[in-house]
């Protein structure tokens, strides 16, 4: 018995890609997809809700380090709350935040999904890369960002005044502990612009290298006015990171400039709006071999009438 293989027809992706979904596909598309997102953040919400504890007892840790923080039985002090919902309204954030981190893979993919039949396979390729490059630089952003509370906070109790008690309010503490993770977090990215910027074409990598005394000086400057930590330890050390991850976004902004053969132009090194000098002097031509003289033709003989017929 013979069946007959029904023949499958273009899947979503390759309508968006080809353009020939209408407005409306677009955005049940987009409906569908942002449902899909949101059932995967309320998925994670509800695993973060049970994690939320454990991740508490890790973000304290640091409080718990301060000295006479802690018993003779080597217990550490509570955290002050200072309203009856408090302990419950940061056990909802703490379980947003897991709940994003966990339910990632999914809504990235869905946005993903719904962003990426408008690019060109090329961008694709790099765009894998760049999101494979980001979440390894948001982490070690936000490991750096705790090592800074756990090592600053007693810089800042040592530097301020004396007398005060070591019990701090709970929502002002865990608020200033994931302002650092999300600031160090993000600002690891700024390679990645760097990177967009060299692979897209908009900037050679000797131009991305004279920026570096501005490169520098923003870091700085960012990072004294970003950090939530006033002491130095947390701003020269977010400054110094930025300012190593441009230098090794540069070195690869070169290797891909010598991969793809640029800089060899004569016009690599000028801006699209910037005027080139022109070389009005000459180029000296060789003299050419001289040609040998050749000699005349001979001129032909004579030839003879013929003889008139009698």
């Amino acid at each position: 018995m013979a069946f007959a293989l029904k023949k499958r027809g273009p899947s979503t992706f390759e309508r968006a890609a080809d353009g020939s979904m209408t407005l409306m596909e677009h955005i049940r598309e987009l409906r569908t997809r942002l449902f899909r997102a949101s059932l995967a953040v309320v998925a994670g919400l509800m695993a973060g809700f049970w994690l939320a504890d454990p991740a508490f007892l890790v973000l304290k840790r640091p409080y718990c380090r301060l000295p006479g923080t802690t018993d003779a039985l080597g217990h550490c002090q509570d955290l002050l709350a200072l309203a009856p919902t408090t302990g419950f309204v940061l056990k909802l954030k703490l379980a947003l935040w897991l709940g994003l981190i966990i339910g990632g893979p999914i809504w990235l993919y869905q946005l993903w999904a719904f962003v990426a039949p408008g690019l060109h396979r090329h961008e694709r390729k790099w765009a894998y890369a760049f999101v494979s490059i980001a979440a390894p630089l948001f982490a070690a952003g936000a490991m750096l960002a705790y090592f800074v509370v756990d090592k600053g906070l007693g810089f800042l109790m040592d530097s301020g005044v004396g007398g005060l008690s070591k019990q701090f309010e709970v929502t002002a503490y865990i608020g200033f502990v994931t302002n650092m993770i999300l600031l160090f977090g993000v600002a690891f990215e700024f390679p990645l612009i760097l990177l967009m910027l060299n692979f897209a074409g908009v900037a050679s990598g000797k131009r991305l290298l004279s920026w570096w005394r501005a490169v520098i000086f923003i870091s700085f400057a960012f990072a004294a006015i970003a950090t939530p930590d006033p002491g130095p330890f947390g701003m020269t050390l977010l400054a110094a990171a930025l300012s190593l991850l441009y230098f090794v976004a540069v070195g690869v902004a070169l290797l891909n400039d010598k991969r793809r053969g640029r800089g060899r132009e004569i016009y690599s090194d000028f801006s699209d709006d910037e005027v080139s000098p022109l070389d009005l002097t000459p180029e000296p031509v060789e003299a050419g071999a001289r040609v040998e003289t050749v000699a005349p033709i001979g001129v032909p003989e004579p030839v003879a009438a013929p003889a008139p017929i009698e």
